[in-house]
């Protein structure tokens, strides 16, 4: 990670330095004057683009992603490719907020890409505490804080479906699909979850997750939903 300035930072984000200068002024942007330059924190704007990713406008999700698609050197791979078969739980056995973020990690541990389950499972508990990943419609996308590289060595994506909603924020709702993302960098991280807010905004998706028999099912069920995604998406 590293400090951008203005021109760095609207290249980035593929805005104008204009652009740039108001959001910072009026306090939409997280930036800090460094010998009177603006000076902008990589991090600190993955965790903004994070935040704004929370959204469920769609047109802020295409704007994001179309940004994440100009950082990218290759063409990302499929989200049906680092979620397999192997990777899906329904019914996924689990009653509590810890013995869901458990048995999440231990099913990305099964890709043999993630090497510590409980070190997994800690830094994401960690994260719910700073801020809880549950959507108001019955879903959570969970996630470390930050990419685990010690412990990965590619970018997994696990899914749970339970057969009944859980208390697992402190907000009310119930929540009974769980998404856990381990991403090996940020800007992965950030087209994982992007891509993945734009699925879980669809009801008729959400429902055809919850009516699986199998994990097989829900994993057709995820791949059909991400090539209408991928089809309906220019950039």
């Amino acid at each position: 990670m590293e400090d951008l300035d203005i021109s760095q930072l609207a290249e980035y984000l593929h805005v104008t330095p204009d652009q740039i200068k108001k959001m910072v002024t009026r306090g939409n942007l997280p930036g800090r004057k460094v010998g009177g330059e603006w000076r902008f924190n990589e991090a600190e704007i993955h965790h903004w683009l994070e935040e704004r990713i929370g959204l469920s406008d769609t047109a802020e999700l295409d704007q994001v992603r179309a940004v994440l698609h100009r950082r990218s050197d290759s063409n990302p791979r499929p989200l049906s490719e680092i979620c397999t078969v192997d990777t899906i739980a329904t019914p996924l056995s689990a009653r509590t907020r810890g013995s869901v973020i458990r048995a999440m990690a231990n099913l990305a541990a099964t890709t043999g890409m993630l090497w510590d389950a409980p070190a997994m499972a800690e830094a994401v508990a960690e994260r719910e505490k700073l801020h809880p990943t549950a959507l108001s419609n019955g879903v959570a996308l969970l996630h470390p804080r930050r990419p685990q590289t010690s412990i990965l060595a590619d970018s997994v994506l696990a899914l749970g479906i339970c057969q009944a909603g859980l208390p697992f924020s402190d907000r009310g709702q119930l929540t009974d699909i769980f998404f856990l993302i381990c991403s090996y960098d940020d800007t992965s991280h950030l087209r994982i979850l992007a891509k993945l807010s734009r699925l879980v905004a669809n009801e008729d998706f959400l429902d055809g997750l919850r009516a699986a028999e199998s994990p097989g099912d829900a994993w057709s069920i995820f791949r059909e939903a991400e090539a209408v995604v991928d089809e309906n998406q220019t950039f």
